[in-house]
């Protein structure tokens, strides 16, 4: 038994960062900004950390925050051109972000490793460390998700003229969106240069971004639940179709155009609307 949960524990470590990285994309989505920047936000704090460590042998607690304020700053210094962008000229300018900070961490040969990335970080984050961390995480979001914090956001999201109209100061929401989710980017991406001994800027570039966007989308963006569970079965579906070899990453496809265009809301998102209106038709049946 202590063999079975041992072999599934790496796959429970990558969860526990990626529900971060979630949770930084779906920040943003719900304040009504079409960033695609996790996945940069996430290579700096990692590469901050790493750099910390390897370089001057600091103690990770000061790599994780160092990593984690890095993450946010950029993030706030980046959301004052975005501000002037709307919808998909957001999402090509943040996309451009990550191939500049890709290429900055592959040609700084001296600072960051280059190519062959930065190795020999001393491994000081564990599985129980990366769970409190993505518990915390999560309840944060949802914490912001219950506040006034949250319903600025909902109302950004929804009409940026009504948001207006009711005073809510769009730009300055909007970019502390950004810093919670440059925050929690940069925090995770410490946490994984911890974890994992070696960094790889590669590991930082298009492929994350399109996988974390997929744990929202395919959860869904109305709730916290939905990058939670998105990200959970995402990162379980590829060991189930192990089977299959290689056809298992078409599986992978098939399963989120099903998703986009059948729930469009997300897994998750959709089944909580459904228990909503079968417990609101059943309170009718009641009372009547």
């Amino acid at each position: 038994m202590s063999n079975f949960i041992a072999g599934y524990l790496p796959l429970f470590d990558l969860y526990c960062l990626h529900v971060g990285l979630a949770l930084s994309q779906f920040i943003v989505l719900r304040a009504g900004v079409f960033s695609l920047a996790t996945a940069a936000f996430a290579g700096i704090g990692a590469y901050t950390a790493g750099i910390l460590a390897v370089d001057l042998g600091a103690h990770p607690v000061l790599g994780v925050l160092c990593g984690t304020l890095m993450g946010m700053l950029v993030a706030m210094v980046l959301s004052i051109p975005l501000a002037r962008l709307r919808g998909v000229y957001q999402a090509i300018a943040t996309v451009a972000f990550i191939q500049i900070c890709l290429s900055l961490n592959i040609y700084s040969e001296s600072i960051t490793g280059g190519a062959m990335g930065l190795n020999n970080i001393p491994k000081t984050v564990g599985t129980g460390t990366l769970f409190v961390f993505a518990a915390l995480a999560t309840y944060m979001i949802w914490a912001i998700e219950k506040g006034r914090l949250g319903r600025a956001f909902n109302t950004i999201r929804q009409d940026e003229a009504v948001a207006a109209s009711l005073g809510i100061s769009i730009r300055k929401h909007q970019m502390l969106a950004f810093a919670i989710s440059g925050a929690l980017a940069g925090l995770f991406g410490s946490l994984e240069a911890y974890h994992s001994y070696a960094i790889d800027p590669r590991q930082f570039g298009f492929h994350l971004l399109i996988t974390v966007l997929s744990y929202v989308i395919f959860g869904g963006r109305n709730s916290v639940i939905g990058p939670l569970a998105g990200a959970a079965f995402l990162i379980i579906l590829p060991e189930l179709a192990r089977p299959l070899a290689e056809n298992r990453m078409v599986i992978y496809g098939i399963m989120l155009i099903l998703v986009i265009n059948f729930m469009p809301k997300g897994v998750a998102d959709t089944a909580i609307d459904a228990i909503k209106a079968r417990r609101l038709t059943a309170k009718r049946g009641d009372s009547a």
